[in-house]
């Protein structure tokens, strides 16, 4: 079976929100990237790498990887550091 990664996507970079972060992903990793001779745009005939299947845990993301003999890499999420500051912080120092 293919190479899997499972992790948590991490907050898009033009949104302040947190929206879509809850989730744990398990994608396939394609080992054989060619370019498309047309247009040049890279493209890969592995199916595989269209798969992008959710899981509400990492537990159940493992199982599963687990129960359809999937090689896997687990990558862990770092805590995010919330500095609480205000407005008036900005003109203090």
């Amino acid at each position: 079976m293919k190479k899997a990664k499972i992790f948590k996507p991490k907050k898009t970079a033009t949104q302040s929100g947190l929206g879509k972060t809850d989730k744990w992903i398990l994608e396939f990793q394609t080992n054989d990237p060619t370019k498309n001779p047309l247009m040049g745009w890279e493209s890969s005939s592995d199916t595989y790498t269209e798969l992008r299947l959710e899981f509400s845990s990492k537990e159940l993301a493992i199982n599963y990887a687990k129960k359809k003999k999937i090689d896997f890499e687990l990558i862990e999420t770092k805590k995010r550091k919330i500095v609480k500051k205000s407005y008036a912080d900005n003109f203090l120092s």
